[in-house]
């Protein structure tokens, strides 16, 4: 990542440092999405020793450059004990339940494809459909959404994605993505009873981001 200019300089050291200050071994971390650059999931696997010598247990969801991550099978009999992947199901962490997907850019963004990114879009929806609804069914009274791509478009207009978080009474939602200078204007805060955060790590300085006791 160094490539993408000064910001990124020794940001693997930075955030190993930072986690290590912000993290206890009982505490839970979420990782929202662009985890490797690895093609093949055997070769995301010193990305996962990574994780694994970061206190915590972390739960992971797919980025877009996340290409490694295929079958949730194999992908979750790669992982370490200490890190879990969601796919259409849920996390339980003591009185939270972590639900997410990857999402997808939203209608109306600017370069959205109605045939290409429609397909994509539709499906990542019915993906935090399933997740939420499992764990309805596992009565979670509050839940944690992850996300990779915002819920919402940047000039903050609503979504298929926004709009479940709604109807299954998310308490907080965090996403990522955006690395330009759009995350200035990215939709943050309590927004029809969810709380938003964005925790791409160079928009918090490489510092993991505390949401809840």
């Amino acid at each position: 990542m160094d490539v993408f200019g000064e910001l990124w300089k020794d940001h693997v050291q930075r955030l190993a440092e930072n986690w290590r200050q912000a993290v206890k071994a009982d505490d839970l971390v979420i990782v929202a999405g662009d985890i490797s650059w690895a093609m093949q999931l055997y070769d995301a696997t010193p990305d996962f020793d990574w994780l694994t010598k970061q206190p915590g247990t972390k739960v992971l969801v797919r980025g877009n450059h996340d290409y490694w991550w295929s079958s949730i099978g194999k992908v979750r009999s790669a992982l370490p004990p200490s890190v879990y992947a969601l796919q259409n199901d849920h996390f339980i962490w003591e009185q939270w339940v972590i639900c997410g997907t990857r999402g997808w850019v939203c209608p109306g963004e600017e370069g959205f494809d109605s045939n290409q990114d429609q397909k994509i879009y539709l499906r990542e929806v019915e993906r935090l459909r399933l997740s939420l609804l499992s764990a309805q069914k596992n009565k979670a009274q509050q839940i944690i959404c992850a996300l990779h791509y915002p819920p919402f478009s940047r000039t903050n207009q609503p979504s298929a994605f926004s709009d479940l978080l709604e109807e299954y009474a998310v308490k907080k939602c965090v996403f990522g993505h955006i690395h330009d200078s759009g995350r200035d204007q990215i939709g943050q805060g309590l927004r029809n009873g969810v709380e938003y955060h964005f925790v791409a790590a160079d928009g918090l300085d490489f510092k993991p981001k505390f949401l809840t006791d």
